[in-house]
């Protein structure tokens, strides 16, 4: 599976257990199609974004501006966090790649402002991560 596709995938499960309480296991099983296997990538994002959902969030909160974090919407909220996730705990990629991956995330799933406000956000989340 490509990254790409692990994301959309992860975006999925992560939105599920957001809204209902499900493990990452059945969540990710519930966004795999039939023969379709969890690569490592996509068990990653959703188990480390699970594991650091504590201090993801309060990094997001130091970032919001006129927001609160329950205020988002699920989509922009899910996608925030796992691209939180990628920039802090992942190493072998670089942060722009997940800033980008996470908007045209946004673009998919997201409203025609969400794009925009996932970008603001991400870069601010960035010059803090990188000094």
């Amino acid at each position: 599976m490509k990254r790409s596709k692990s994301r959309e995938k992860a975006l999925q499960a992560i939105f599920q257990m957001d809204l209902s309480d499900i493990t990452p296991d059945e969540a990710i099983e519930n966004v795999l199609e039939e023969g379709e296997k969890a690569d490592d990538f996509l068990n990653s994002i959703v188990l480390g974004t699970k594991e650091h959902q504590a201090e993801i969030d309060t990094t997001l909160k130091n970032h919001l501006e006129k927001w609160s974090l329950d205020r988002l919407g699920t989509v922009d909220r899910t996608i925030l966090r796992m691209s939180v996730f990628e920039m802090m705990y992942v190493e072998d990629i670089p942060a722009n790649v997940s800033m980008n991956e996470a908007i045209e995330l946004a673009k998919t799933f997201g409203d025609d402002k969400s794009s925009g406000f996932i970008n603001a956000v991400l870069s601010k989340v960035k010059t803090t991560i990188e000094k």
